[in-house]
């Protein structure tokens, strides 16, 4: 077959790639680059060895292999074969390996140097799949350094073919750059609009009834995923029963993915319900018509929840253009999309590359094991995100994958030997060295191939129905798990005397941050390990536990639904998850009592498993929880006695500064400190060992500084003693029976310089009279008036009208007289 437009430039490609080792072809879909470039490469002098050809799936891959295998007259596994995780067709002979991009990786990590092999192709590189950019980075530096004779082509079917030649380029300038016309069949777009009071299936079949009765042909139809695929058909098979419908997904049986990509052998009419698996890399015989439904189904790492989630979009412009293509690759076609044409303008023109979306552990364990530790020391299109970077370390350094500098362990290495993400690859090592290998490569296949077993939510289930499943599909994924088993268990052979740790605890091991508790007894609650809230329904929780590990979820991270679980007993945890319980010592404050309560609380993670009073509390955290608290309220904080009250406002006043609010808080820690080595709460302290403890902050002659500046009490003429409030609004006052001070024709100070003492005049009862700082002209003014109401109120008591001439004396007249003999 010649007539692709492919043909056209292959002489320049081969021409190119004589003289240079590396260079990128761009060339749309159907243009034949996937099985016509390989095959021209052959017979080239500098082709002595292999050429891999790099396939995004494993459906493409095993279709490309066997079409190219088609073209040289042969059957897969001779001249032309393919590798991929469940399914491979190779021999001696093989000289084009398609292999899929992960398999590459593998590959590469393990020998640097890709002996034996003479080129790699990377086929539709404009998808911007991980491993492919992984690869690519991988396999452009092994040029560099190791092989300059191995040639390296970027195959993309967009303009990105020239980012990738800059890419490939040196200080010569860009990469040879070869492009390919398409094979122009006329394309009609049908424009039906948007239905969303339809259920996606409801309103997508009836596009596709529409398109079987407007035209002939086969019918491609672009869902998101696997569901919708169902519904859809189950649909069709009510409302067009005379339709031939076939799913094409990963999860499809490859004969059944054969005959959906192949003409019907007895000529019917076909309905092929296919994923974005069909979008660019596969070629479906007799397709004229596309029916999209305009939606695209990405994994999407959520780096807080640590839970790749599938997440529903809408397709981009590039996207749709691809799906419309593939009805006008072989002829005339039309394309129905199910969105307005106003709308279209407004989505994206690209999907994201996933070196932006995805969990990067697995690409930084493989440049850990590369020898790179930073993503910057190789070429990419588009540089990882350093902060994804860096939660990706954060990740294999809890495994055990890297040490604190971010260099590979033992134990990353021996993860690295197996062909699986990083967390799968640890559960497994742990799995074979308890003697469980077997166990632990069939959940480690389980959790890596979707819909393996049903899609029960309980993987205990699905592995079982697994176990009873005879599909080919099954039955391949049986001999791979076997195959892991005894990987595992030579590179981690069980320890003597091992206990087998339940199925539960294995998928605890690769996902300790999901193993979430029942919130509530509805069990439509969950909280995990990592803190994040998950949703189930009641009636899905496996054997109705109470404690779950979970395997997948999807939706927002905040109450993502739980789509596949193992119940976890709890005595489980005390026996293999006791490692990952922490005990946290904890002090916390209480408002109402103003006490610190020690609280000794058992965690796994965020999962509080047991809370209660701590015994063994830090004294010295108390203290200075204590200390802090003290620091913020001052003075209010203490449980001050009336003397130390007044101690203090005496001090405050002479401007001690050992015992003021700052001085006091600046040497807390040496006065109060031993005052609260046994106590939770300042209240708790003694009220006479606190003022003790503040009489002690002055030595004998500050003291008597103190007593000369802000004595402590005032004796009246009569003999009485008066504390002297210092604390007062009026400042230093002393209250005071009038009859106390007659006599006395000069008012009383205090301190030095001397200073009038506020005097608080009181009735014999202690009913205020009048306040003063002028004693004398009190006598000789308002005195007056008290006396007059005085003698009313208390006739038995003097009230003389010079008192300044009278002694003092608080008796009333009869004492006072009997007194002085009279």
């Amino acid at each position: 077959m010649t007539d692709l437009p492919i043909h056209e430039v292959l002489p320049d490609l081969v021409d190119a790639l004589a003289r240079s080792n590396r260079a990128v072809l761009i060339a749309p879909p159907g243009a034949g680059k996937t099985t016509a470039v390989a095959p021209a490469l052959l017979s080239q002098t500098w082709c002595d060895g292999i050429i891999i050809l790099l396939s995004p799936r494993r459906v493409a891959a095993r279709a490309a292999a066997e079409r190219i295998a088609e073209l040289l007259g042969e059957d897969a596994g001779g001249r032309a074969g393919y590798l991929t995780r469940l399914d491979s067709r190779r021999s001696p002979a093989t000289r084009i390996l398609v292999v899929t991009e992960a398999i590459f990786v593998s590959k590469i990590l393990s020998d640097a140097e890709l002996s034996g092999v003479s080129a790699v192709l990377f086929d539709e590189a404009h998808e911007r799949h991980l491993d492919s950019e992984l690869g690519l980075a991988l396999a452009r530096e092994c040029q560099q350094v190791l092989r300059p004779d191995l040639r390296i082509l970027v195959m993309s079917a967009t303009i990105d073919g020239m980012r990738f030649a800059a890419l490939l380029g040196n200080n010569a300038g860009s990469a040879p750059l070869i492009e390919s016309a398409g094979r122009a069949h006329p394309l009609a777009i049908r424009w039906l609009g948007a239905h969303p009071e339809l259920r996606l299936e409801d309103s997508v079949a009836t596009a596709v009834v529409t398109a079987w009765r407007e035209g002939p042909g086969d019918i491609l139809v672009f869902l998101p995923g696997v569901r919708e695929i169902e519904r859809t058909a189950e649909r069709l098979a009510e409302r067009l029963p005379q339709a031939v419908v076939l799913p094409l997904h990963g999860q499809v049986e490859p004969s059944a993915q054969r005959a959906a990509i192949r003409r019907d052998p007895a000529g019917r009419r076909r309905i092929v319900l296919a994923t974005s698996i069909a979008e660019t890399s596969l070629t479906l015989d007799g397709v004229t018509i596309v029916v999209d439904a305009g939606l695209s189904r990405r994994a999407e790492f959520d780096a807080a929840a640590g839970v790749t989630r599938l997440v529903t979009h809408r397709a981009s412009r590039a996207s749709s253009d691809q799906r419309a293509g593939r009805a006008a690759r072989q002829g005339p076609g039309t394309a129905y999309r199910l969105w307005e044409k106003a709308s279209h303008a407004g989505r994206p023109a690209f999907d994201p590359p996933e070196i932006e979306t995805s969990d990067l552990a697995p690409l930084v364990l493989a440049l850990a094991q590369w020898g790179s530790g930073d993503p910057a020391e190789l070429t990419w299109l588009d540089p990882p995100p350093q902060a994804m970077v860096g939660v990706a370390r954060s990740e294999l350094a809890g495994i055990g994958a890297l040490d604190n500098d971010g260099r590979i362990t033992t134990h990353g290495r021996a993860m690295a030997q197996l062909p699986m993400e990083p967390a799968v690859a640890h559960m497994l090592l742990f799995a074979a060295r308890h003697g469980v290998s077997e166990t632990g490569a069939r959940l480690a296949l389980l959790l890596q191939e979707r819909g393996l077993g049903s899609r029960d939510v309980d993987l205990a289930h699905r592995l079982d129905r697994w176990d009873r499943d005879r599909s080919r599909r099954a039955e391949e994924s049986r001999k791979l798990a076997a195959r892991w088993s005894k990987s595992a268990a030579l590179i981690s052979p069980p320890a003597n005397g091992t206990r087998e740790p339940p199925l539960a605890v294995l998928l605890a091991e690769a996902f300790p941050g999901r193993i979430a508790r029942r919130r509530r007894a509805g069990g439509e609650e969950w909280l995990a390990a990592s803190g994040r809230a998950y949703r189930l329904d009641p009636a899905e929780v496996p054997g109705q536990a109470d404690w779950l590990v979970i395997a997948d979820a999807q939706g927002q991270a905040n109450g993502a639904r739980i789509t596949a679980a193992i119940a976890l007993d709890e005595g489980d945890i005390s026996v293999w998850l006791q490692h990952r319980v922490i005990v946290r010592h904890q002090l916390r404050w209480r408002d109402e009592s103003e006490t610190v309560e020690p609280v000794r609380e058992r965690l796994l993670g965020a999962i509080s498993l047991s809370r209660g009073f701590d015994p063994d509390a830090d004294r010295d955290a108390i203290a200075a929880m204590l200390l802090d608290n003290f620091a913020r309220r001052g003075l209010a904080a203490l449980p001050l006695s009336e003397a130390s009250q007044a101690f203090l406002a005496r001090a405050k006043f002479a401007g001690v500064e050992a015992l003021s609010d700052e001085g006091l808080i600046a040497s807390a820690q040496d006065w109060l400190g031993p005052l609260i080595e046994d106590e939770r709460s300042l209240r708790a302290i003694p009220q006479s060992r606190l003022h003790q403890a503040l009489l002690d902050r002055l030595d004998w002659n500050e003291r008597q500084a103190l007593d000369r500046l802000a004595p402590p009490e005032f004796v009246s003429p009569a003999g009485t003693r008066h504390p002297i409030d210092y604390a007062g609004e009026g400042g230093p006052a002393v209250e005071v029976r009038v009859q106390a001070l007659f006599g006395l024709d000069s008012h009383p100070t205090f301190g030095e310089p001397p200073r009038p003492l506020l005097l608080r005049l009181t009735s014999p009862a202690g009913r205020p009279l009048q306040s003063t700082r002028d004693l004398p002209g009190f006598w000789r003014g308002t005195w007056r008036d008290v006396q007059r109401d005085m003698k009313g109120r208390y006739p038995r008591h003097r009230w003389p009208d010079e008192p300044w001439r009278e002694d003092p004396s608080l008796k009333t007249r009869n004492a006072f007289e009997r007194s002085r003999g009279n």
